[in-house]
C-alpha cells in the first residue's frame, strides 16, 4: 500500500507571521498528471488545504488552486527546480479569504499592492522537478528572497468572486498559466 508522503514547504499565513516551513503531504492518485498526461510517472496530489483557514472542507483539491513560478521576469532561462503556489478558492461560508497580510506588506513596500489581485489566505509554497504533481521536491526557506520578489511584482493569478458551496456543487477554475 503507499503511503502519505510529505515534502518541505513554505506557509505564507494570511495573519502576518512570517514565513516558515511546513511538511506538504501528499497521497497517491489514480487522475492523470494535468501537466504531464502522457508521463506515465506516478502523480501525488498535494494536500495544502491542510494549512488553509476557514476552506470549504470534503472537497479535497476542488477547493484550491494553484500557479507555476518557472521564472522571474527578465530572467532567460527557466528555474530548474519552479515553484507552485497553491492558493484558497472556495470558503466555507461563501465568503472572500481575507487578505495576506505578509504579503500584502510586500506588495505595499514595492508600491504594486491592489485590493482587486490580492493574494488571499495562506499561501503554500514547494517546489518542483518536471511537474508538480509527480516530482516535488524538498523546498527550503533559502527561497523566500525569490519568492519575495515574485510578490513584489505579482498579485494573484486569478480574481474570482468566490460562489457559496450548496448542493454539492462547486465551480472552481485551476489556473496553471504562467
Amino acid at each position: 500500500m503507499d503511503q502519505l508522503v510529505s515534502f518541505e514547504a513554505i506557509l505564507f499565513p494570511s495573519d502576518g507571521r512570517n514565513p516558515h516551513m511546513v511538511p506538504l503531504m501528499t497521497s497517491p492518485t489514480t487522475v492523470q498528471d494535468p501537466l504531464a498526461p502522457y508521463s506515465g510517472l506516478p502523480v501525488r496530489m498535494p494536500h495544502p488545504e491542510v494549512y488553509m483557514d476557514y476552506i470549504a472542507e470534503g472537497l479535497g483539491p476542488r477547493a484550491w488552486s494553484y500557479h507555476l513560478v518557472e521564472a522571474l521576469d527578465c530572467m532567460n532561462k527557466k528555474f530548474t527546480h519552479p515553484y507552485v503556489i497553491f492558493y484558497p478558492v472556495v470558503s466555507r461560508d461563501g465568503m472572500p479569504f481575507p487578505v495576506n497580510k505578509f504579503i500584502r506588506d510586500i506588495q505595499i513596500q514595492g508600491k504594486s499592492f491592489r485590493e482587486a489581485a490580492a493574494w488571499r489566505g495562506n499561501i503554500i509554497v514547494a517546489k518542483y522537478h518536471e511537474s508538480p504533481f509527480t516530482s516535488m521536491v524538498n523546498g527550503s526557506i533559502a527561497a523566500f528572497p525569490i519568492l519575495r520578489n515574485y510578490f513584489l511584482t505579482h498579485g494573484a493569478p486569478c480574481v474570482q468572486t468566490p460562489q457559496p458551496v450548496d448542493q454539492g456543487h462547486v465551480n472552481v477554475i485551476h489556473s496553471a498559466s504562467h
